[in-house]
């Protein structure tokens, strides 16, 4: 039994609020995609990491070009999450000033115009080119392409038994909530999503959502 699943309440939720599909063959079928999928990302990609890159240190030259944060995946093992840095390098050190301004509900931070955000960020972020780092993770399976978004460990600390559901599977680069709203939509409704798509995923849906999130990626107006 798994640490982080101690609370005997949380099996009974389990077994009663979602159901988990470990069918080997889809398990091992979207393992192959994600190698696939997150190796030619990043061979495509390449490129644009570079032009990123140097975006990022033309305006701010001392600060560092990925920005690693520690996230809970599936189970609540705590990993490494990389991305693209698009805040000031002091940007968790000034987080607790800005935790009152949250426009989000529930255990999560979102703010449209945090401050903290560099110019080259509010670019990456709006199109999302931040997240492509992501790849690295899925690379070595700490990720999926298709998954519920891994929370931050405070947010974890949050959490209901109901909420720690979204934990039961890999976390995701994308998913239903970021094809269905991003930032519009709130905690409770983003809980609910991930455990819809935990209750029906499968190789077709996440196929479905990877192809939306393509749709989607550039020019969202709901990204912040």
């Amino acid at each position: 039994m798994s640490e982080f699943y101690k609370d005997q309440s949380l099996y009974l939720e389990k077994e009663k609020h979602i159901i988990v599909n470990t069918a080997r063959s889809y398990l091992v079928m979207k393992r192959v995609i994600d190698i696939i999928g997150s190796f030619c990302g990043l061979v495509v990609l390449s490129i644009l990491f570079v032009i990123v890159a140097l975006l990022i240190k033309l305006e701010d030259p001392k600060g560092k070009i990925f920005f690693k944060q520690l996230r809970v995946g599936k189970d609540g093992k705590e990993f490494y999450m990389y991305k693209f840095r698009s805040m000031a390098s002091d940007a968790e050190e000034r987080l607790k000033e800005l935790l009152t301004l949250n426009e989000v509900s529930g255990a999560m931070f979102k703010m449209k115009d945090d401050p903290r955000v560099t110019k080259v960020g509010k670019f990456i972020r709006k199109t999302s080119v931040d997240e492509l780092p992501q790849l690295i993770n899925v690379l070595k399976g700490e990720m999926s392409l298709v998954g519920p978004r891994p929370p931050l460990p405070r947010e974890v600390a949050e959490y209901s038994n109901y909420d720690k559901q979204r934990l039961l599977v890999v976390p995701g680069c994308t998913g239903l909530w970021q094809v269905s709203g991003r930032s519009n939509v709130g905690f409770s409704e983003m809980v609910e999503m991930d455990l819809r798509y935990i209750k029906e995923r499968s190789v077709l849906v996440d196929i479905r959502i990877i192809l939306k999130t393509v749709l989607v990626l550039f020019g969202s107006k709901n990204a912040y």
